[in-house]
């Protein structure tokens, strides 16, 4: 989302909801950001903690929300688990096909979604996250960075199947490397990141023999 970090307003509303993220009393939390930068990202994040002046390397939610909801549970160590190898994608695929079997469906749909999604801008951060982090929404997340692009092809062929993989291929990449991250079964782990991730490791973690799913929603009334 659009969001200006300088606003004292932004600022003082996301202190507010990392004060509301921080009642999950999280011991790891996890960021959008590649594992190789996790020792700059802690020394920055340990920074952070141990000067009020400090002006942070990592911006936007990283230091907004994760470092200060680390700060308020006592967090030790943020890790990155972001995945770029595999980021790029041809999300346009539908409007460069020609011949395609179906070229209404996902032109339609994007253009709907977008004018629903539009409306959202007049909200404030906190109520843009509780929105966010519901499960319709979540759903339309997917459908609109990977799914819809299923129905760009060309007969016979998977143009926009084969696209949409890729992104799928990232994120569970970066669920993969959620699950090298060292935990007890006495560890509670919040993880941040943008809103299309955020709804593929849902899906995931929903599934997963490992964890036990908390609906960030929960924190943020």
């Amino acid at each position: 989302m659009d969001f200006d970090e300088k606003n004292k307003k932004n600022r003082d509303e996301t202190l507010k909801i990392a004060k509301l993220l921080a009642a999950f009393k999280p011991t790891i939390i996890c960021v959008e950001i590649v594992p190789q930068k996790n020792k700059e990202l802690n020394i920055d994040y340990t920074s952070f903690i141990n000067d009020k002046a400090y002006k942070t390397k990592f911006g936007g939610e990283v230091a907004l929300i994760a470092y200060e909801v680390g700060k308020l549970a006592g967090v030790k160590k943020i890790y990155g688990i972001d995945e770029q190898e595999t980021a790029l994608y041809n999300y346009n695929i539908g409007t460069e096909l020609d011949n395609q079997v179906d070229s209404i469906t996902s032109k339609n749909y994007i253009k709907n979604i977008m004018k629903e999604f539009s409306s959202i801008e007049e909200l404030s951060t906190l109520n843009k996250l509780k929105l966010f982090n519901q499960q319709e929404t979540l759903q339309k997340f997917i459908n609109i960075n990977a799914d819809i692009l299923t129905y760009s092809s060309t007969k016979g062929n998977f143009e926009g199947a084969d696209e949409a993989s890729k992104f799928y291929r990232r994120n569970l990449r970066i669920f993969s490397n959620l699950n090298q991250i060292p935990v007890t079964e006495q560890d509670r782990i919040f993880i941040i990141s943008g809103a299309a991730h955020a709804a593929f490791l849902h899906e995931f973690i929903k599934r997963s023999p490992k964890y036990q799913l908390k609906e960030a929603a929960e924190y943020l009334n």
